[in-house]
């Protein structure tokens, strides 16, 4: 059904083409004019003159050639003399060079990249998988050790600071009962 309704379409369209072209003129024999037919006569026309003729045989040839002389890069090869064309490469000496050394470092660094290592790099990715997920869950283990080890000091801290009070305390309590007895501290 779609297919129908897109055929429809696409004839009513061709229609509506049509009728622009060649507006409501009719042929000879009353019969509207087929914009497809005409092109398809015509085209069957040019390829018959083209095989008959030389002339037309040598320009196909030469399309090849006309489409060069078309191209704007081949104007600018043409209008460029040499001097110019040498500055140009000159101007960008230092940049080739620095290129050709990288390309050198690279030809140079192939058997490197062309070594067991990196073919075996997606094997190795796997066993690193497996490190990286060893480490985090060392590393989750690490922070919450850290977390009971500075529990225990805050724990030793406050434990050692009463301790320091209660022995300030208990030597205070010392003096006043040496001092009521007369009895001098040793120094």
């Amino acid at each position: 059904m779609d297919r129908q309704l897109e055929m429809d379409s696409l004839e009513m369209r061709l229609q509506v083409l049509e009728n622009r072209i060649y507006g409501e003129k009719r042929s000879k024999s009353a019969k509207p004019i087929k914009c497809a037919e005409s092109l398809a006569k015509i085209q069957a026309g040019l390829i018959n003159t083209g095989n008959k003729r030389e002339r037309v045989k040598i320009l196909h040839k030469k399309i090849e050639d006309l489409l060069k002389y078309l191209d704007p890069q081949f104007t600018d090869h043409i209008t460029l003399p040499d001097a110019m064309k040498l500055e140009f490469i000159l101007a960008e000496e230092a940049f080739l060079f620095s290129h050709a050394a990288l390309l050198e470092q690279i030809s140079n660094m192939q058997p490197l990249l062309d070594s067991s290592y990196i073919r075996d790099v997606p094997e190795h990715a796997t066993k690193l998988q497996r490190l990286s997920q060893i480490h985090v869950r060392q590393q989750d283990q690490m922070e919450a050790q850290s977390q009971e080890v500075k529990k225990l000091f805050e724990e030793y801290n406050k434990m050692m600071f009463l301790l320091s009070k209660q022995f300030t305390q208990w030597d205070q309590s010392l003096r006043k009962i040496e001092e009521a007895k007369g009895i001098r501290p040793v120094e």
